[in-house]
């Protein structure tokens, strides 16, 4: 029989959970070896896996991949997969912690956004021929996983974020959304002047969201916040002062405030009223949803956008999770088969109808159950136009120290141009993690 063990646990390994079956079989890959931008010598071929494997992966979109790794364990009836999850606050630390102790599973996920601390490789395996073709996915989600022109990762789900705003206001208000950073305070003012207390709810944890958020306004500016070859940061660029500020205008134009909504508060604040727009990612849509009785609430009263453009582009920025396999594994092979039937648009499809997470292969996206949602339309431009965080084992910090930095310009005063001279000398002293 298929055997797929699952384990929950702020540990490493724990207690092994009920092994389930289905009778659906896998679909072969499909795709073009050639396209691949790949450097292994040798290919995953599609002969059935054996062995053991053991998979691990934060407690969160992953919570049904017991579910949906079934038909592969069907297809492959000689292959364990051990799937351990861990909480999700706790991730990070546990798997850094293994393999410093070399101790580590044979796959791994990954987050997208911060999964460049991890990209070295003595730690993961460079992805094999015969796994993924590079095009077949979101860009920024591919592009995530390559360091120095080998890719170590294969992307699992993608999000980015749009705006999303109570289109009831924006109609009572007289207000369409905007296409520019100098369109929104007024756009936001529009929505109180069609009902909503405030323009917007935003980040207010002064914590590395804000961080990505004021690195975001920096790439829509043309600027950058790390030097082309890794080893600089710049931080105290004009570019970045410019995105401090725009940041920043939110709160000054009492379009926000800097007490809330607080993250568990987003969506009732938004359902009753208080905040008429958010710059968020496609779980909030199934979260609205959830947190009515009116089942048409979501189609009556809201609608999304792309980003507003800087003064040089509206990028976003690209999150989700990626599967890598570790150098310590003992089997790779099936390891590699095991991430190319996760990363198989069949399969995202149906992560998605079980979890909502959002595929990060393109053609996942024309399936009806995602293509005939309208609201889903703004994600799908925008993920055509996004660029990953630094490929920085120091990114995290540095991005921490550029929210509580920020929370200074709003709360005491404190000039853009102070608060970058600031962040840029923090960022120096840490370094770049490339040295």
């Amino acid at each position: 029989m298929p055997n797929i063990t699952c384990s929950r646990s702020a540990r490493y390994i724990t207690s092994i959970a009920v092994v389930t079956a289905a009778t659906l079989l896998v679909t072969g890959c499909g795709r073009s070896d050639d396209e691949a931008t790949t450097v292994s010598s040798s290919a995953i071929d599609d002969s059935p896996a054996t062995g053991t494997v053991t998979l691990w992966a934060p407690d969160g979109d992953a919570t049904v991949i017991e579910d949906i790794l079934v038909p592969f364990a069907e297809a492959n009836p000689d292959l364990d997969v051990e799937v351990t999850l861990v909480p999700a606050d706790e991730y990070t630390t546990k798997l850094q912690a293994a393999i410093a102790a070399g101790k580590t599973p044979d796959i791994a996920q990954l987050y997208t956004e911060a999964q460049a601390q991890f990209l070295d490789p003595a730690v993961f395996e460079a992805v094999p021929d015969g796994v993924a073709t590079s095009t077949d996915f979101f860009p920024g989600a591919w592009d995530a996983g390559v360091l120095d022109e080998t890719p170590y990762s294969v992307p699992w789900y993608t999000y980015t974020r749009v705006l999303v705003y109570r289109d009831d206001f924006a109609d009572a208000g007289g207000v369409t959304p905007p296409t520019s950073q100098a369109e929104m305070v007024p756009f936001l003012k529009g929505l109180e002047d069609g009902g909503a207390v405030k323009g917007i709810g935003t980040d207010v944890g002064w914590d590395g969201y804000n961080g990505q958020a004021i690195a975001l306004y920096t790439w829509q500016n043309g600027g950058d916040i790390l030097s082309a070859d890794g080893s600089e940061w710049t931080l105290d660029t004009p570019e970045v002062v410019e995105a401090i500020t725009y940041n920043a205008s939110f709160f000054a134009e009492g379009v926000a405030s800097p007490d809330g909504p607080l993250f568990l508060d987003a969506i009732p604040y938004f359902l009753e009223g208080k905040t008429g727009a958010m710059v968020t990612g496609p779980w909030v849509l199934n979260q609205i949803t959830g947190a009515t009785d009116e089942p048409d609430w979501l189609a009556e009263h809201v609608a999304t956008a792309p980003l507003p453009a800087g003064s040089a582009n509206n990028v976003g920025t690209v999150g989700g999770g990626s599967w890598g396999v570790l150098t310590d594994t003992e089997n790779s092979d099936a390891s590699w088969k095991v991430v190319r039937y996760l990363t198989e648009p069949e399969t995202q499809i149906a992560q998605y109808n079980a979890f909502g997470s959002m595929p990060a292969v393109q053609s996942a996206w024309d399936d009806s159950s995602i293509a005939d949602q309208p609201l889903l339309a703004a994600f799908f431009d925008q993920l055509q136009n996004t660029v990953s965080f630094p490929q920085s084992s120091t990114w995290p910090q540095v991005a921490a120290h550029i929210g509580s930095e920020f929370e200074t310009v709003v709360r005491a005063g404190v000039s853009p141009e102070e608060a970058a001279a600031n962040i840029q000398s923090f960022a120096e002293n840490l370094g770049t993690g490339t040295e």
